[in-house]
């Protein structure tokens, strides 16, 4: 299950790279490239000159792409959190007797409320599974982690592709 969570998030960070990509970055990049050949057009300039030109060109793409990197990087740090939260509420649970197949607690009359993790808590109450309890209620945890940003990917397109149209217009 963490594999699919893995995949399913770089499946989706892919698709909104490429796109920003698509939209934005390579219309830059092409710019850039036709700026720097414009400047080594110029038979009267210096060395320095073209070179301090060439900079100047790319300077626009440099800034978009470091923007887009930062925000990718700070989505994936809010996953990241996200996960973690998920590992320490777990973490709680474990003690140093837990086993991979726990025995079953005494009964005490006592129902198990169904909720998003309805059949962990379930087992868990029952003492089935042990660790596997524990496992399954992490992973179950961290997949609504994903799920849940993967569900704000359109607004961070929409905050970065703001940004980057006032860019691109430059």
């Amino acid at each position: 299950m963490v594999d699919d969570a893995q995949h399913k998030i770089q499946g989706a960070m892919t698709a909104l790279v490429d796109e920003l990509d698509r939209t934005f970055l390579r219309n830059m990049q092409k710019r850039m490239h036709l700026c720097a050949a414009d400047c080594c057009s110029s038979e009267q300039s210096s060395v320095d000159q073209v070179h301090r030109c060439i900079e100047s060109c790319s300077t626009p793409l440099t800034q978009a792409q470091s923007f887009v990197q930062h925000e990718l990087s700070q989505f994936q740090e809010r996953l990241q959190r996200c996960v973690m939260v998920c590992q320490d509420r777990v973490k709680e649970k474990v003690h140093s007797h837990t086993t991979e197949a726990q025995e079953a607690p005494p009964a005490r009359g006592t129902k198990v409320l169904a909720n998003s993790a309805g059949s962990v808590l379930r087992q868990a109450a029952l003492g089935v599974g042990g660790v596997a309890v524990y496992k399954a209620e992490f992973e179950g945890c961290a997949m609504n982690c994903v799920d849940e940003h993967i569900n704000l990917m359109p607004s961070v397109k929409r905050r970065i592709a703001d940004v980057l149209s006032t860019r691109a217009g430059s």
